[in-house]
This record gives structure tokens, sequence and C-alpha cells, in this order.
């Protein structure tokens, strides 16, 4: 049997929707029963919802999951993949073999919340509240960059509205007049460990949806024609829409409906047999939504290399204001280059970047999750984004920059005011873990450079460089310490000083340091070797084990950062692995710090250049 998409829903369509329905009910069963584990009742209750999507609604190319004019689909409550997968079969995208054998079992790609190791799914959901954050980038693509009709839908949990994250996407849906996002809501009433806050009250739902400057439409959730209805509206709405779908969970089990105890319960085999029988069995249906209009035809934008800005050395620059700059001239080479602000753009100096293209610019305002989801989003729909705020602020959205990782996304994240480096603000401002945060990020890259010349080489980098690369910057003025044009690969270092009795690494503001202290300490006799180690993740390993013999395994590693899994961390990782013989002084900022000048800071903090001299000292 195949489902074609019509116009018009006649009595025919609503008992083929009605019979697509229970086969993915029956297939959501099937597959989690056959794994022993999964959520057929989360699945059970939002199938309606996506039978009539998929069969009327979603324009997509099943054979081609990458044409530009495809619809996006979004499963938000990442929990109900069996469901997601159940749609697959469907289309014919996966087999039924695949789907009952394989899903859930160790090396399958129908894993148990969905990631792009599918090629139909365009980021890696189950953290509740980041698909809709993320449908917001990729609408904000589509519509604002691409002018493309694609529309994207979301799934929601009703659970999942209890996340702030939520609610940021929908005021920037609401700001940025979103026409292309449609968010469908599955309110089932229970969530893992009972009811929900709202449970029913779709009224509530529905006044809290319209203060965020989104439409709501309030749905019997299994009236399949009323589902319909709704989405065609969603299709030409002016803005954004927001399906509120009354729903029972568990729905089509009359043993397991409406009963909270089955969430994330697979079903034995005899209770899946009495259910798939009371649904009718298991069906073949192959549905055949609408296709994409043919994506617009635009030539292929040439990517140049970049008019870097130069710097004169010895002149002193903020690695943030070299940000900023490196960012423009970025933008003018790359059409593909986009930024974001979390409404510090002034300090992060990203506003360089907004001033000359202001098309290519998307403000988020005071909200880090959604800055980091709209970067994913955006990058889903082929941008290269960077994304900024203080380093210390990255911290609220370090879920999404997690999951981030697991959907493989390449972004770029900026942050500044780094450190005890940025003085009297004090320690809420100071970002001292985010070193540590990023490294731990599967496939991360993390870099902290120490003048204006390696940042802007650096941001030229970071635009072609897969996963998630994070740059460290300064707020103060430190001097130019190389000249234009030298290389700075990522996984590298520099050695800006040579010496044999000692070796200081640091890596941005405290190469600087070092280099004072290596003065100190010649005056004292002591030959100081000083190396930035601009890259943190990868770490330039040959260059640690070279000095490790050449300094006979001195080390005195500084770093403006808590001592807890950054440079330090990363030294003495990969000298734990190559073996080498070392002694090694680790200044870190081990107290909690206050208000004062960043001199002061340091000094109190035990990372100054008297802390550091004492510290060779001790070794040399």
């Amino acid at each position: 049997m195949t489902l074609e998409a019509e116009r018009t829903l006649r009595d025919e369509d609503l008992t083929g929707l009605a019979e697509l329905a229970a086969q993915l009910r029956v297939d959501a069963i099937r597959c989690s029963t056959m794994a022993g584990s999964g959520h057929p009742t989360s699945s059970l209750s939002a199938a309606d919802l996506l039978a009539v999507l998929v069969a009327r609604h979603l324009r997509y190319d099943w054979s081609y999951p990458g044409n530009p004019g495809n619809d996006h689909l979004i499963l938000s409550k990442g929990h109900a993949s069996p469901l997601l997968y159940a749609v697959f079969r469907a289309t014919g995208a996966i087999s039924e073999q695949e789907l009952l054998e394989t899903y859930r079992q160790a090396g399958s790609r129908l894993q148990g919340h969905p990631t792009p190791v599918l090629p139909w799914v365009d980021v890696a959901t189950g953290s509740l509240g980041q698909g809709l954050p993320v449908g917001v980038g990729v609408a904000l693509a589509a519509q604002y960059l691409d002018r493309s009709p694609a529309h994207v839908w979301v799934l929601c949990g009703d659970s999942e509205t209890a996340e702030g994250s939520v609610w940021e996407a929908l005021d920037k849906a609401g700001h940025y007049g979103l026409r292309n996002l449609t968010t469908i809501v599955d309110v089932n009433r229970f969530g893992q460990r009972g009811p929900t806050e709202l449970e029913w009250d779709l009224d509530t739902y529905r006044r809290r949806v319209e203060a965020f400057g989104c439409r709501a439409i309030v749905v019997d959730g299994h009236d399949l024609g009323a589902i319909d209805e709704a989405y065609g509206q969603a299709r030409e709405a002016t803005g954004p829409t927001v399906v509120l779908a009354r729903t029972v969970k568990g729905k089509g089990v009359p043993e397991v409906e409406n009963d909270p105890a089955w969430h994330g319960k697979a079903f034995d085999p005899e209770l899946a047999d009495r259910a798939v029988r009371a649904l009718g069995g298991p069906r073949r249906i192959r549905v055949a939504g609408p296709k994409p209009p043919a994506a617009p035809r635009t030539a292929a934008a040439e990517h140049r290399q970049p008019e870097l800005p130069r710097y004169e050395r010895g002149t002193k620059v903020a690695t943030r204001n070299a940000y900023g700059d490196a960012l423009r001239a970025l933008g003018a080479a790359r059409p593909d280059v986009v930024a974001l602000d979390g409404e510090v753009s002034d300090s992060t100096r990203a506003e360089s970047f907004a001033a000359a293209y202001p098309d290519r610019f998307f403000q988020m305002f005071i909200a880090e999750q959604q800055l980091a989801a709209a970067a994913v989003g955006l990058a889903v729909r082929g941008y290269r984004p960077f994304a900024a705020t203080f380093a210390a602020f990255w911290s609220r959205a370090y879920d999404f920059i997690r999951m981030a990782g697991v959907s493989r996304a390449d972004i770029a994240l900026v942050g500044s005011h780094a450190g005890v480096e940025i003085g009297p603000d004090g320690p809420s401002q100071m970002g001292l873990e985010d070193i540590a945060a990023l490294r731990a990020v599967p496939g991360s890259t993390v870099l902290s450079p120490a003048d204006a010349v390696s940042c802007a080489a650096l941001v030229a980098q970071m635009a072609d460089h897969p996963g998630i690369t994070y740059l460290r910057t300064t707020r103060g003025k430190y001097p130019v310490l190389y000249d234009d044009g030298e290389p700075f690969p990522i996984g590298g270092s520099r050695m800006v000083r040579d010496g044999g009795d000692v070796a200081l690494l640091g890596t941005g503001v405290t190469v600087h340091l070092c280099l004072t202290a290596a003065d100190e300490l010649t005056r004292e006799g002591i030959d100081a070797r000083v190396i930035d180690m601009y890259s943190i993740k990868p770490v330039d390993r040959q260059r640690l084990a070279e000095t490790v013999v050449e300094t006979g395994g001195r080390l005195v590693v500084v770093e403006d950062h808590y001592p807890e899994g950054g440079l330090g961390s990363a030294v003495l990782e990969a000298l734990a692995d190559l073996g080498e013989p070392s002694r090694v002084n680790h200044l870190a900022v081990r107290g909690l710090p206050g208000s004062g000048t960043p001199a002061q800071q340091f000094d109190r903090a035990g990372i100054g250049v008297g802390a550091i001299v004492s510290a060779a000292r001790a070794l040399a």
C-alpha cells in the first residue's frame, strides 16, 4: 500500500492514515521488544502526529537526504526513537530487518536516541529541550540566508517544556518571525516519574506560547483530520507555529494507556504479541509523502584566502580585538561564515563582523543555550558559524556543546574575558573552567593564542576545522610576539625563546608572564626556554618530547585557569603517554579570586612573574 499526499483529505485518506499510524505503533513495539529496552509508550502517543506529517506535509526526498530543498524533521523527544525509526522503515529509508534486528544493538546505526550517523537525522537528540533550539538555527539559515521554502518541523514532548531552553527558542523564533518553523508538542500528560507540571492544561500552554510571539493551535492529537488541518495552517503561517496536541501515552494499547508506570519500559513478548494483534498486526505500508520543490540554483560561492589583519611586532593588541578583525576578514572571503552573539559583541569584538555583514549576523541576546544551539542549526544547513560570549558564560550552555559533539557539528566557539586576567570584575566573570570543559567534548579543539598575529591565523583555520573548535581570548592588550604571516598550525606550538636549563610552558596571557620571568632568570644565570602552547587540544606532543630531552625534563607549566583539566593536565597526560621522565611544577589558579588589577590577580593566584621565577629556580 502506498500513501500519496493530496490537497483534500477524504475518507479513504483518513483510513490510510489510520493504517499508517497503526503500522508505526506496531513497529515501535516490535523493535523495542526485540531490543529489550526503549520507550514504546512515548512513541505510541505521537504516532498519529508523525503519520499525518510524513504522509501529507513533510516535503522530503528520502532517496536524497542532502537535498537543500528538503524539509527538516527534528525529534526533540529523542527517547521516542522507535517511532522515528518506524517512520524511516515506512518511507523505505531502512529495511524491516534492520529495524527489528539492530535497534539498540552494538554497532547499529539505530541507536537508543537518534544521531546523525543516520543521514536523515540532522542532530543528535535525547538530552531534552535541545531539538527546538537547534530547529531555530536551522530555520534562521533557511529563511534568512538560503531564502529556501524548506520548513522545519520539531516534535517535542510536554515534559521538556519545563526546560528554559524551550522558551529561549520560542522567544527567538518569535523575535525573528520564523514562519518556516513548526513545533509539535506531544502533550501526553506524563513524564518519567508521573504527571507533568501542567498535565493536560492546554490553555496554559497556549497562553505561554502566545506570550513568546508564536501562534498556538490546540488539537486532539489522535484526530487525524484536525492534525492535518493544523499542519496546513502552519505551512501557510506568517510566523512561528506551535501545535499543542493532547494525546494519550501508550495510545492504541489499552493495557498500558495513560499509565505512567510504563515509561521507558519495553513490552515483554506476551504483552507485545497481544498489543500487535490488537493493532491489526504487522503491515507493509510504504508512504510516499510530498516531494520538496526544486531548490533554487545558486552558483557555488568561491572561498578565497582571507586578507588577515596585520600587526606590528611589539605593539599591544588584545587577542579579542584580533578575533574581531580576523572574523571580519574571514567574512569577506567566505560567504558561508556567519556570526552569532550573546549580547556581548562589543566585548568579544564580534561587532566588527556585525557592522560589515549584518545579514549574516544573528543576535541571540543573553541566551547562551540558544546561542550554542543556533550555531549547530546553522551548521546543519552548511554554514560555518562563529559564536562568541564570555568564556565563563559558555558554562550555561555546556550540555548543548556536549550534544553538539555527539552531533559531530562543525562550529567555532569563542570565549573572551578568560581567567583572572580580566582584573577587578571578580570571579563571576572569569572563565577558569572553560579549557577543561571544552577539552572533555569528543572531537573538540581548544586554542589559546598569546598575541594578535597567532590569533588571526587560528581564526582563519577554524573556518575549515572539523568538530567543535574553541578559541580563548584576552581582555587586556599584550605585545605582538610574531611577524605577520608566520604559521600557527593547529596542534603545534612555538618556541619563543630558547634555553636548556628549564622550560616555561605558557598559553595565552601566561606566555607574556613567562617571557618576563625568563628575563629575570637570565639575570640569575638560569637559561630558560619559553614555549607558547597555543594549541591545548591537540597538544604538541613532539615539542614536549624534545623539550623534556633538551632541558633534562625540567618544566614549569603556567596557566590562567583552575588546575583541573587545563594546560597542565594536557601536558601531563601527553608526558605520561610518551613515558619521558620529567619534573613538572604546575602553576594555576588554585583559590577563589576576588577583585584587583590584572597584575595583583596574577600574583594572588600564584601565576605571576615571581611565582614563575621561584618555580623555575627550584627545578633548575
